[in-house]
């Protein structure tokens, strides 16, 4: 009897120690497993991550799912309730609520107040920790992504956003993040957005980069096929499967 319980014991031990932790789950691409088991440690990091492996899971759908991205965002929130300088939260629900916006039309969005209201998260990412490579390059998305849309004058007008302050913010990303593949992809898909050929030397050189990186996680092994392809279809010429590829990649459908 005493033999059976230490051999309970032991098997106990072993598989305490194998478990793993949600963000091993999420680096290994379980995303279901990994928002479940982030969402039992009931904190804040714990909701945060559980909207990233939402938002994963998301980004690697064919099509977009909008209840999916309401469902990461609420989990964002759940996480900037429970504190709100935990910056992952901040930055997922930027994330989310981008995604989201570009499901709309350009005037419901300015209308329900989403730029300015994923401006004010990124801004409190920034004030709790100024060289976050993610919050530097969701305000350079930001920036870039509502100059394409709005047009420089009312971008800058309405927001004070501009191509510009886009691509300084993505310097300094870039500068706290150097190997960040999944950095330099979004940058490329912005700047592809707005203007392919003006940009097209720095898109290839953040596309080039972006192939060369080594990926952590099963997302960015994910992110870092879909760059592969952008930069074949750019060199070969073949603009409109480009432009399609850019397009779904940041969400559209």
């Amino acid at each position: 009897m005493k033999l059976f319980a230490i051999s309970l014991f032991s098997i106990f031990l072993v598989s305490a120690a194998s478990a793993d932790t949600p963000r091993q789950l999420y680096n290994s691409g379980r995303f279901t497993e990994a928002e479940n088991a982030a969402l039992a440690q009931g904190s804040a990091a714990g909701y945060a991550l559980a909207a990233r492996s939402v938002l994963a899971a998301e980004m690697m759908r064919p099509e977009p799912c909008v209840a999916c991205l309401e469902h990461a965002e609420s989990l964002a929130q759940r996480a900037i309730d429970a504190d709100p300088r935990v910056v992952e939260g901040q930055i997922e629900f930027v994330v989310a609520l981008g995604y989201r916006a570009r499901l709309m039309s350009l005037v419901e969005a300015h209308l329900k107040g989403l730029a300015k209201i994923a401006r004010n998260h990124i801004d409190a990412a920034l004030a709790d920790d100024p060289g976050n490579a993610w919050a530097w390059a969701a305000l350079g998305g930001w920036n870039i992504e509502i100059a394409r849309a709005a047009g420089s004058t009312l971008a800058r007008w309405l927001y004070g956003a501009s191509l510009q302050a886009g691509l300084n913010d993505f310097s300094k990303a870039f500068e706290a993040a150097p190997g960040n593949l999944v950095v330099r992809y979004q940058y490329a898909l912005s700047l592809a957005a707005y203007d392919r050929d003006a940009y097209r030397g720095l898109i290839l050189d953040g596309l080039s980069r972006a192939a060369a990186d080594q990926p952590q996680s099963a997302y960015e092994s994910f992110a870092q096929r879909n760059v592969r392809e952008l930069l074949g279809a750019l060199k070969s010429g073949d603009l409109r499967s480009f432009d399609r590829m850019v397009r779904h990649d940041q969400g559209y459908r």
